[in-house]
């Protein structure tokens, strides 16, 4: 019989926490779980909380074309 993860179990209880690039800023957090791309940091805004959408890659230093 195949492993299947249980949906009731919360994502941080199945896997430890993975360095990744935060989507907003770039800078490196520990990820707890895939879907898990932006920093504590940024999810504390007033931008993020209100849902506005993240500035554009050619706006940001150092980023874009």
């Amino acid at each position: 019989m195949a492993y299947v993860e249980d949906p009731f179990v919360a994502p941080t209880q199945l896997r430890s926490p993975k360095p990744r690039r935060c989507l907003r800023c770039q800078t490196e957090f520990d990820s707890v779980w895939a879907g898990d791309r932006i920093c504590g940091k940024c999810k504390q805004t007033s931008a993020w909380r209100s849902g506005q959408p993240a500035q554009p890659l050619s706006n940001r230093k150092g980023g874009g074309s």
